[in-house]
């Protein structure tokens, strides 16, 4: 049986890597390309991937937003993250958002096809890197400043920090202006900040925005 992949990766050499990894794999067939966790969400529902190597930090909609909505309108598909963040905050959020595997982006060469073979015998899939500092990536974490988010407030949040206005934030989002300026309000009471640079400060520590 053909595991078809999709990938989603903001930069082209490294989805041009992965793929010709991949490629390798008499059972592994890539069947598309996207750079943008918002394109991932569309193109999963038009090619029904059996799995999906999904870059956390991408514009638009980062990696675990897009695994979030990917996971819970297509259940089976499988999705894997690739991450250059080895922290237990990472994987935690990623397995919370419905991923089933992670990755490290420095691990792919030696680790893409073994991931992919595994979750898709429904199976979860951690780097052995990172074996040691998470022993249960299904489990329970510490929440953070992020969980004080809705998944609406992470959203507008990317986007603000990445320059967009809220009238193109609003047609993004299919909200109104005014709407966006609330979300906007609320996420920065809840986080404790009063600017952009703040805001964008958090957003590139938790891997919300790929922008710096």
């Amino acid at each position: 049986m053909t595991i078809r992949v999709l990938l989603a990766d903001d930069h082209a050499l490294m989805r041009a890597g992965l793929r010709a990894l991949l490629t390798t794999a008499s059972d592994i067939e890539v069947v598309g390309e996207v750079r943008t966790g918002r394109e991932a969400q569309r193109q999963v529902a038009q090619l029904h991937p059996d799995v999906v190597l999904m870059d956390v930090a991408m514009p638009d909609l980062n990696g675990i937003e897009a695994a979030r909505l990917i996971h819970a309108k297509c259940p089976a598909v499988r999705i894997v993250m690739l991450s250059m963040h080895a922290t237990v905050e990472y994987v935690y959020r990623a397995f919370e958002a419905g991923a089933c595997g992670y990755l490290l982006k420095e691990m792919a060469v030696e680790e893409v096809i073994t991931a992919v073979r595994t979750v898709h015998a429904r199976k979860q899939y951690l780097s052995p890197a990172l074996a040691a500092s998470v022993p249960d990536a299904a489990s329970g974490y510490a929440r953070g400043p992020v969980d004080s988010l809705s998944t609406r407030e992470r959203q507008v949040l990317q986007l603000v920090v990445e320059g967009h206005t809220s009238s193109a934030i609003a047609g993004m989002l299919h909200l109104s202006p005014k709407s966006v300026e609330t979300y906007r309000s609320r996420l920065m009471a809840k986080l404790d900040v009063r600017d952009v640079p703040a805001l964008v400060k958090f957003a590139l520590a938790h891997g919300l925005t790929s922008a710096g």
